[in-house]
């Protein structure tokens, strides 16, 4: 079974980017972009409603990253510090040598290919530093911009969950894509 050490923190670059953890500093960029309803549109969470909401959801990135469970970084330009959005591995199955990838992002860097950037680089930290055999991505079926950059990462379309999560009164379908350590070679 593998074992997970977010400790030191793993600051990740990329040719633009800066991916780093994410502090109470970032408060205010985290309750931008979990009240934002365009945001968390595919996102079946509650929306933050006040800055105790986001420093609650720091404080539970934090204690997943203490805990080896599950890490997330901001994404930030190279040379600028604020925080435009988050990616990360969650539910994170180290018996199965697997983990899930997600993201999100600020609207106003959209069609930026920040994402696809930060994903390219995760994956490379996934299946090389945390020797990692799978990652999954697991996405509303309508959110084809997700889809979209899934697919020009690499992933392949693995299932179609139908109705498989019950949210504010509504069933919700699932799309679950997945990157095998052998794909990327």
């Amino acid at each position: 079974m593998l074992e997970f050490n977010f400790h030191p923190f793993p600051v990740i670059e990329t040719e633009r980017l800066l991916l780093r953890r994410i502090t109470n500093d970032d408060v205010n960029e985290v309750f931008e972009l979990r009240s934002n309803p365009e945001t968390m549109k595919y996102i079946p969470r509650p929306l933050v409603k006040n800055n105790q909401d986001a420093l609650d959801h720091i404080t539970m990135i934090d204690e997943k990253i203490d805990s080896n469970v599950g890490v997330n970084w901001g994404i930030t330009l190279k040379g600028n510090p604020k925080l435009l959005g988050i990616i990360g591995y969650y539910r994170m199955q180290p018996e199965n040598h697997r983990a899930e990838i997600g993201y999100m992002l600020s609207p106003d860097f959209h069609g930026k290919g920040i994402i696809p950037e930060a994903v390219n680089r995760l994956l490379q930290y996934g299946f090389e530093d945390l020797k990692l055999h799978s990652i999954e991505a697991v996405i509303d079926p309508e959110n084809y911009a997700s889809e979209k950059v899934l697919q020009k990462c690499g992933f392949v379309r693995e299932a179609h969950l139908r109705e498989a999560e019950f949210w504010e009164g509504k069933f919700l379908d699932k799309v679950i894509y997945s990157l095998l350590v052998s794909d990327k070679k």
